[in-house]
């Protein structure tokens, strides 16, 4: 697998990651407007330094990812539409994850776009990698069929609906069987690394908010464990498990995300009203 970064460019564990992280979670808890000094409150608790946020923060405004909101006589940070539109999309995959039986049907991407086109080519095919699809060839995509819609709006966020055909079909026929072909469709051991990192991760972390119970050790825990499950849920195809192996270890990081998500959501949720309700800064 190619260096993993998501829809906004950033990779996994580093600062424009966890404040888009940090972004979605107080969103969640309700609060969608934060000053650029609880922004770096917040982010400090995750061990980012103020300075690497303001510079997190100048790249995602760029990108049109947040924007610039006076309330109060006081400057913040919203999400503009198309980044809230995202979140509320992460979010969905993290509270409502979905997983394929081996009856289910696939979706199968065929597209045609010019070697003169190539960038945009690389823009489908990079979306449509981060989502979950596998790659049967250059031009050929597949993944689970609860994904078509999801898959039609990256094609006509590109504009390509014209050059892409999808089919969703019942059964997978060849020489190779499914449980074997999906090991050449998917980089599943670099799925496994993400799985590892996730279980490294939130073990110490788990283990330094029961010793305490504080409300920012509660964030930290879940800023830094989200950050690190979110991209298994794009990434991971949620594949039947009679095609997997016996040890796969999304066996184990899913319940253990669930429990996870159960001790520490609400006290991270009250650590974020806390530092908004210091006042703007």
């Amino acid at each position: 697998m190619d260096e993993l970064v998501d829809e906004f460019g950033a990779r996994p564990g580093s600062a424009t990651s966890l404040l888009r992280t940090v972004l979605g979670v107080s969103v969640a808890a309700g609060e969608p407007w934060l000053t650029s000094g609880s922004l770096v409150s917040l982010m400090e608790a995750v061990d980012v330094s103020g300075a690497r946020t303001r510079t997190a923060l100048t790249r995602l405004k760029a990108k049109g990812i947040v924007t610039t909101e006076v309330r109060d006589g006081a400057s913040g940070y919203v999400l503009t539409p198309r980044a809230e539109a995202t979140i509320q999309r992460d979010i969905q995959r993290i509270v409502a994850p979905r997983f394929m039986s081996v009856d289910s049907p696939w979706c199968v991407i065929s597209f045609s776009i010019p070697e003169e086109q190539r960038d945009l080519r690389h823009q489908l095919r990079r979306r449509l990698t981060w989502v979950g699809c596998g790659s049967v060839a250059a031009a050929l995509l597949i993944a689970p069929g609860f994904m078509v819609d999801e898959i039609e709006q990256i094609v006509a966020d590109l504009g390509v609906a014209d050059r892409v055909t999808l089919f969703i079909v019942d059964s997978i026929r060849g020489a190779t069987e499914p449980s074997v072909a999906v090991q050449r469709w998917w980089d599943l051991e670099s799925v496994w690394a993400l799985h590892d990192v996730f279980r490294a991760t939130v073990g110490p972390d788990v283990e330094a908010f029961r010793a305490g119970r504080e409300p920012r050790a509660a964030f930290r825990t879940w800023i830094r464990a989200l950050d690190t499950w979110r991209p298994i849920t794009y990434v991971d195809p949620a594949l039947p498990a009679e095609f997997l192996p016996s040890d796969w270890p999304g066996n184990e990081t899913l319940p253990q995300f669930l429990e996870l998500q159960d001790l520490v959501r609400e006290p991270a949720a009250a650590y974020v009203a806390a530092v908004v309700g210091q006042g703007p800064a």
